[in-house]
C-alpha cells in the first residue's frame, strides 16, 4: 500500500509520500513514490504515484523521456499546469489500456492515481490529483490538500489544521503527524518518508528523506502520543 499527501497552501506547496510497497507479507520492499521534474528558473513539477507499481513507474518514465527526446507536447514545453495535467492523465489512461489488454480476467488491477503539482513562469502553482482514468480534479482554497493510497487513517488531523492560510512549516509537521497516525493504523505505510516544500515562485525544489532514526520526526511523535494521552487524561 502507500500514503501521499499534498497541499496547496497560500506560501505554496507541500509533497509527502511514503516508500514502502508489499504484495502480501513475504513481499515487502522500498521503492521511491515522490518525482521531480524541473527546469530551474522556468518550472518545478513534483508527482506522488500510488497504485501499480509497474503503471505508475511506466508512467514517470514515460514522462521524463519525452522531455529528454524533444517529443511534442512534454511538460517542459506544455503552456499551462492545466495542460500539464492533460498530458500526465493522457500518459496513465494509455498506459493502463494497454498493460491491461487480454489480462482483464486475471484480476489484476493496472490503476494509478498521482498527485501532481508545481508552477510554470508566469503562473499560480496548481495542484491536482489525476485518476487512472485520466481526469482529474484541482485542490482550491475549500479543499487545500489531496490524499492517495492509505488516506483514511492521517485523514482527521489533516481536516482539523490545514487551510489555505496555514504556513509552510505547520503543514509539514501535520503532514508528519499525519503519516505517524496512518503508520500506528497499517503496517503497509512505512518509513522512510520523502517531504518537499515548495515556496511560491521559487522555481526550484528538492526533496528531503526523513529515516527512521530522525531525530526531529522521532520527538514529533513522542510529543503527538504524550499530548493525545494527557488530553485524554484532563477530559472529564
Amino acid at each position: 500500500m502507500t500514503y501521499c499527501i499534498a497541499m496547496r497552501l497560500n506560501e505554496g506547496l507541500v509533497f509527502a509520500s511514503d516508500t514502502r510497497t508489499n504484495a502480501g507479507v513475504d513481499q515487502i520492499a522500498s521503492f521511491r513514490k515522490m518525482h521531480l521534474l524541473q527546469q530551474p528558473g522556468e518550472r518545478s513539477f513534483i508527482l506522488l504515484t500510488s497504485g501499480n507499481l509497474a503503471t505508475s513507474q511506466n508512467v514517470i518514465s514515460r514522462l521524463q523521456i519525452q522531455t529528454e527526446e524533444n517529443e511534442e507536447p512534454n511538460l517542459f514545453t506544455v503552456g499551462s499546469l492545466f495542460r500539464a495535467a492533460e498530458l500526465i492523465g493522457e500518459q496513465v489512461k494509455s498506459i493502463i489500456s494497454h498493460n491491461a489488454q487480454g489480462q482483464q480476467s486475471a484480476g489484476v488491477d493496472f490503476g494509478c492515481h498521482i498527485l501532481f503539482g508545481g508552477q510554470i513562469r508566469g503562473e499560480e502553482p496548481r495542484l491536482f490529483h489525476i485518476y487512472p482514468e485520466g481526469n482529474f480534479i484541482e485542490a482550491t482554497e475549500d479543499t487545500p490538500y489531496l490524499q492517495i493510497g492509505e488516506s483514511k487513517y492521517g485523514k482527521p488531523i489533516l481536516d482539523r489544521i490545514i487551510h489555505h492560510d496555514t504556513g509552510l512549516n505547520q503543514a509539514v509537521k501535520c503532514a508528519l503527524i499525519s503519516f505517524d497516525s496512518t503508520m500506528h493504523s497499517n503496517l503497509s505505510v512505512g518509513m522512510p518518508l520523502d517531504i518537499a516544500v515548495y515556496r511560491n515562485d521559487a522555481l526550484e525544489l528538492s526533496m528531503e528523506r526523513i529515516e527512521e532514526d530522525d531525530d526531529y520526526f522521532n520527538r514529533l511523535r513522542r510529543s503527538w502520543s504524550a499530548g493525545i494521552k494527557l488530553l485524554f487524561d484532563d477530559m472529564p
